[in-house]
């Protein structure tokens, strides 16, 4: 191949050779075809329970009903592996560990299991490293395990649990005796929603159902063990991640007052529960979570990972705040908790869009409206269907999220029939068009949440989708997310903030007054002003109040509120402290 002809694939839109240096949740994994509601004949896409592990210096990234796993070396280009000893059955929120030179893997089982091991998971190469673990009474699991090997003390622990019934439970493993149970299962910790208003049940908090805890994990630092929790519930905008911390792996266990630590129940991708805390090969703490999808099937989720680390206090945090916008990839040891926040902001909310066909009333529109449950169907699955977004200003755009749907699937296994091409095309004057990406270039693969980071910076207005093909009887979209810089101001601050906490101390009143220009705004709140780490976000387009039923009775607080647009965002607002 001759040297211009390099040079001219190098500079093309669309060619592999360009390393993203940034991510976007949610993931951008091939997302299998789920096999839960086969019996009902309900198709779709989904991911859950995540758990990302470093090894070797690279990453493995589990979920539920995958029939394999994925692998990356930077934490962004995620490739399928498909192992060659699979145990019985598909496996459900497994266990994952590196140790040394080793990957442990343990599925959620109520029957007897092998806990499995591999030297080389990056060839899919699986051996078992015990044949079965001991039957546990009925009902006890261990479901949504996870295994923990304390490096300071060379021991090995189990916790699980997933029940509105039980609690989360621990046992210690015998590892002279291939990982098998040391001693009896104890009680690690129960949900008590009368003093802890998030781990009530049902969107945003409000429903009497018994709330469910699972996705146990376990962290220690600086001596300290960190036994996380997700709850109260999969299916709701507010599924989160708390903990109990201790000094022993098997408690006695204390409720961390700033809980949950990872909590994104508003903006387009919302719920962060049940995932897992991991280190980067830099040092850097991840949280990871299982958002909620909801279309086809309640429990229809995808995967998030968000920054995270513990701070001067010991306190463990995860940043959601603009956690599904674009981040940079980690590429050394980050000081501040926002510092790998691009700034690039969301340039697509509610801006006018137009389709070349629609079936019934499904609508252009909702390509733009940041909600994941409703979406846009052509009238035909075939290539050249297109969606044109109109910016209403000229914008540096540097990346473009596309979000498919699976409306009316019939398919059930995700084969090489199932993969995603579309190219993305840019207007100054909505005329004249220029190729801006071509995902038809690259290998096939399934893009369910297809991110695509531009090389360069692109000054334009309009923007197109041109459909090429994906598999399944309909072209349906959600969202197609277009990131960038305005050329305005960022928004005021806010005035009339207010925070008023109820009779009812788990509940607090939030109102403020709307700013010209806003796009939305970031509730924040935290147990010190310098704590902030929790954020809800709001649409400009919705009500300047919000009920915040996340609180933790007998614990003080302190909020503040930012405003965001398309160029930017402003200033905090002062600090309220609410007792």
């Amino acid at each position: 191949m001759s040297v211009f002809r390099l040079l001219l694939l190098w500079l093309l839109p669309g060619i592999s050779a360009f390393a993203q240096k940034t991510y976007c949740n949610p993931m951008d994994i091939g997302y299998r075809y789920n096999f839960e509601q086969l019996n009902e004949r309900i198709s779709y896409r989904s991911g859950a329970d995540p758990v990302i592990v470093t090894h070797k210096g690279e990453y493995y990234l589990f979920v539920t009903i995958s029939g394999g796993y994925w692998h990356s070396k930077d934490l962004s280009d995620w490739h399928y592996v498909v192992p060659d000893k699979w145990p019985f059955e598909d496996m459900c929120a497994p266990a994952a560990l590196s140790v040394r030179d080793t990957l442990f893997l343990f599925q959620s089982t109520f029957e007897q299991r092998p806990i499995l091991y591999s030297v080389e998971p990056e060839k899919g190469k699986l051996q078992f490293y015990n044949r079965w673990l001991p039957r546990l009474p009925k009902d006890i699991g261990p479901w949504d395990p996870a295994i923990f090997h304390d490096p300071d003390t060379d021991r090995w622990f189990m916790y699980w649990g997933s029940s509105n019934v039980y609690p989360i439970f621990g046992a210690e493993l015998d590892y002279h005796r291939r990982l098998t149970y040391a001693g009896p299962y104890q009680a690690m910790l129960w949900l008590d929603p009368w003093k802890h208003g998030w781990e009530r049940f049902g969107p945003n908090h409000a429903d009497l159902i018994k709330p469910f805890v699972e996705g146990a994990w376990m962290t220690k630092h600086n001596g300290k063990y960190y036994l996380q929790y997700g709850a109260p519930g999969t299916e709701y905008n507010v599924y989160a991640n708390g903990t109990y911390v201790g000094k022993e792996p098997l408690g006695p266990w204390e409720y961390a007052p700033y809980n949950p630590f990872s909590y994104k129940p508003g903006g387009f991708m919302t719920g962060a529960g049940h995932g897992n805390t991991f280190q980067d090969v830099h040092g850097n703490y991840w949280n990871t979570g299982t958002p909620w999808i909801a279309v086809n099937w309640n429990f229809e989720r995808r995967i998030a990972m968000f920054p995270a680390g513990f701070d001067k206090d010991d306190q463990l945090f995860s940043d959601t705040r603009f956690g599904d916008f674009p981040h940079y990839l980690p590429t050394g040891k980050w000081q501040q908790k926002d510092a790998l926040f691009t700034g690039w902001m969301l340039l697509s909310y509610r801006k006018p869009a137009t389709a070349s066909s629609t079936r019934d009333t499904l609508r252009a529109g909702f390509v733009t409206d940041e909600n994941p449950r409703t979406y846009w169907v052509a009238a035909r699955n075939k290539g050249g269907e297109t969606v044109t977004i109109d910016l209403e200003k000229t914008a540096e755009v540097r990346a473009v999220q596309v979000n498919y749907t699976d409306y009316k699937n019939t398919i059930f296994n995700s084969d090489t029939a199932v993969y995603t091409q579309f190219r993305l095309l840019h207007s100054a004057d909505g005329k004249s068009w220029s190729l801006l990406a071509d995902l038809t270039r690259e290998p096939k693969r399934d893009r369910a949440c297809a991110y695509v980071e531009l090389p360069q910076p692109v000054r334009t207005r309009y923007m197109r989708y041109e459909h090429v093909y994906t598999a399944g009887p309909n072209l349906a979209i959600s969202d197609i997310r277009v990131f960038g810089k305005g050329t305005g101001p960022a928004p005021a601050v806010p005035g009339g903030f207010s925070a008023v906490r109820q009779k009812d101390e788990r509940n607090a009143d939030i109102r403020w007054n709307k700013v010209p220009g806003a796009v939305g705004y970031n509730i924040r709140w935290g147990i010190a002003p310098d704590k902030l780490y929790q954020t809800w976000q709001v649409w400009n387009d919705q009500p300047s109040s919000l009920e915040i039923r996340a609180l933790n009775v007998g614990v003080p607080y302190f909020f503040a509120i930012e405003a965001f647009n398309e160029n930017g965002v402003s200033v905090l607002s002062p600090i309220i402290s609410v007792k």
